[in-house]
């Protein structure tokens, strides 16, 4: 039997809408599946342990107006929900970049062979926070940079960490970061985070945007992502926000 994969595969299969709460047998076909998933992509232990990392040696100097980053680490469920949490953040939206606009829908994306990652777009005002600090965060609680091509129980390139780049500034951050960190030796293994320019980014589904604040208790969530804000809380106390920035208010 071949499991599905994707951080929506086990939310698809159960019937589930993540605009309308499931039934109680539903949460079970739920639950078993994201068990089988995690078992058979060998995920004994799929929520990633954060890692204390130091600041970035070059960073941008604070602009004006409102900056955007794209960051891809993984399911977007996750990578969105930290940064919704962040001060500075304006925005945070769950999307598809590094593919051509045809083919940037879930179950085309979840193919894995479009180009695109799963990301999230940010918007940020640069005076309240840098791109540095959150090239920190995101190396640091958002995601496991080491891992190729997979997050978790999650695999395929879609799935790949990567940063799209606004512009040669950025561009320079982010390779210094990642170079530095490196050569600290940071983590266990290299930093596997590409580097690209922006081509284009394509907001998800309205059923992926604010997936974890609507979601809390769906077991992906609960298992691999909620553990992600609490430790964004405790290694970013000044950086943390408790009420998120949602899509659906950005966009009302």
């Amino acid at each position: 039997m071949r499991l599905l994969q994707g951080c929506a595969r086990i939310w698809a299969i159960a019937g589930g809408s993540a605009m309308s709460p499931s039934s109680h047998r539903r949460s079970l076909v739920v639950l078993l599946a994201f068990t089988l998933l995690s078992l058979g992509t060998g995920a004994a232990g799929a929520a990633e342990d954060a890692v204390v990392i130091p600041p970035p040696a070059v960073d941008e100097a604070a602009g004006s107006g409102t900056e955007t980053a794209i960051f891809a680490g993984g399911c977007f469920w996750g990578v969105q929900g930290v940064f919704q949490h962040v001060k500075g953040v304006e925005s945070a939206v769950s999307g598809y970049a590094g593919g051509d606009a045809k083919t940037a829908q879930y179950e085309t994306v979840s193919t894995g062979s479009t180009g695109h990652a799963e990301a999230v777009q940010v918007k940020f005002d640069p005076k309240q926070i840098t791109y540095g600090k959150l090239l920190q965060i995101f190396f640091s609680v958002a995601h496991n940079p080491t891992q190729l091509n997979f997050q978790g129980p999650d695999r395929g390139t879609q799935y790949r960490s990567a940063l799209f780049v606004a512009d040669p500034e950025q561009r320079k951050v982010a390779e210094n970061y990642i170079s530095q960190l490196d050569k600290a030796h940071v983590f266990p293994q290299p930093i596997v985070t590409k580097v690209s320019e922006t081509t284009g980014f394509y907001p998800a589904e309205a059923y992926h945007q604010d997936f974890l604040t609507l979601n809390p208790t769906y077991p992906y969530i609960v298992y691999n992502d909620l553990p992600k804000i609490e430790n964004l809380k405790s290694l970013f106390p000044a950086d943390y926000r408790g009420k998120p920035v949602l899509v659906m208010k950005v966009k009302g």
